[in-house]
């Protein structure tokens, strides 16, 4: 699974506006750009799409930059994710007009794919922007994102070691 550069744009955004949540002068669109080494056009693309989906506030002019509309900790990736991306179709069975496989029907990848897929999509639903940064000019380490509703951490479901 790989996600689009729009999507990656997307999340470094929103990351960055909360990484510089408390500071007075809000982040700008050439801020990010330059920080990134990303487009500034295509930043501004992707901005007003944040924006619209109602994570982003976006104020123009002098004294203006971009502010997140809702609290990090309430930005779940997986939405942010989904909303972005628009297309899951991993491979071509997975598009019943552009399907041509003549395996359908016969081959088990395609739920074997649906599955990863999901599970893909499961740990995204367990994350928030929040978990994702630490605050700018903090020194503290960013922990790995636990999973929600009493749920074991996700250093724990990857066997990885904190």
């Amino acid at each position: 699974m790989r996600l689009t550069q729009w999507t990656d744009y997307a999340l470094r955004v929103l990351m960055f506006c909360a990484a510089h949540e408390g500071r007075e002068q809000a982040p700008t669109i050439a801020e990010i750009a330059q920080v990134h080494g990303i487009s500034r056009s295509h930043l501004m693309k992707v901005t007003m799409a944040l924006s619209a989906n109602g994570w982003l506030s976006t104020t123009r002019g002098r004294g203006g930059g971009l502010r997140l509309l809702r609290p990090a900790r309430e930005i779940v990736i997986g939405e942010v994710v989904r909303q972005m991306e628009g297309d899951f179709t991993v491979v071509e069975c997975f598009s019943p007009a552009g399907n041509s496989c003549r395996l359908d029907g016969l081959c088990r990848l395609k739920g074997s794919l649906t599955q990863a897929l999901q599970a893909f999509m499961q740990v995204l639903d367990g994350v928030t922007l929040a978990d994702l940064v630490a605050p700018a000019g903090s020194t503290a380490r960013v922990a790995l994102p636990r999973a929600r509703a009493g749920g074991r951490g996700l250093a724990a479901k990857t066997g990885a070691q904190t």
